[in-house]
């Protein structure tokens, strides 16, 4: 049986990119942690991820899912406002106003990009 993951975000308080995709899964969503993503700017490091709703922090989920233009990719999607993503080393706590912090509807990731 195939599976699919459809990810709904409208621009919000934590990302002004909507997006409106579903995706087949190569595998069943396990909830996730840290990735290896890139920062405002570019640069790729270890993060701390959580799933974004309008009621805060949800679980963030991880699948590896087929994507027309890249192939197999690494999914992260978490709750109707998308993920919201910190250095892995910071100790604050999920925060919209911080600047340490930024959201974003999903990501598509290399496969190997969970950083558990």
């Amino acid at each position: 049986m195939t599976q699919y993951i459809e990810i709904d975000v409208e621009p919000g308080p934590n990302t002004d990119w909507a997006v409106v995709k579903v995706f087949q899964a190569r595998e069943a969503p396990r909830e996730v942690s840290r990735v290896h993503a890139a920062r405002p700017g570019g640069d790729v490091e270890p993060c701390a991820v959580t799933g974004w709703s309008t009621a805060g922090p949800v679980p963030a989920y991880a699948a590896h899912v087929f994507d027309s233009g890249e192939g197999s990719v690494l999914l992260v999607y978490g709750g109707d406002e998308g993920v919201r993503l910190k250095p892995a080393a910071s100790t604050e706590a999920w925060d919209l106003a911080s600047p340490g912090q930024w959201g974003e509807p999903c990501l598509l990731l290399p496969p190997d990009a969970l950083a558990e």
